[in-house]
């Protein structure tokens, strides 16, 4: 029996303080996923994509980072980075997700199979924090050629 390779991958990108990102990262991420043949649910991709991209843009004054991950090829890591240095309370300590009017990262925290974050240095251009959340692919199709 032969050994199967597991696909892996990463995206970075870059992004502008600009209220028009959060729109280009479920761009880059529809892109990413068909290129891939990775099925996870569009919707709920999309939906903690922007949500943790609007996150960024709203609370911090600097550029963003979205980094789009295969996580043993089985599962979607979506994380954001950003020059704010606090990590909300609900992704420092997880604690169950709030109904009844949700908003923002209360809907990550909804939608994500695990979810977290982090601060990321002192001071620089390594400093802010990193926000991240993760969903499993429904299948693995066929990636493009």
């Amino acid at each position: 029996m032969a050994d199967t390779v597991t696909p892996t991958w990463v995206y970075t990108l870059q992004l502008p303080h600009d209220p028009r990102s959060p729109g280009i990262a479920r761009a880059t991420l529809r892109a990413v996923l068909h290129r891939h043949g990775m099925a996870v649910p569009a919707d709920t991709a999309e939906l903690i994509t922007s949500e943790l991209v609007t996150h960024a843009y709203r609370h911090s004054d600097g550029p963003s980072a979205l980094r789009l991950r295969a996580m043993d090829g089985r599962r979607l890591r979506v994380g954001v980075w950003d020059t704010s240095p606090d990590v909300p309370a609900a992704f420092a300590d997880p604690a169950p997700a709030v109904y009844g009017g949700p908003g923002g990262l209360d809907l990550v925290r909804m939608c994500a199979d695990r979810y977290g974050g982090y601060r990321l240095g002192a001071g620089g251009v390594s400093a802010g924090r990193l926000l991240w959340a993760e969903c499993a692919a429904t299948d693995v199709v066929s990636p493009l050629p």
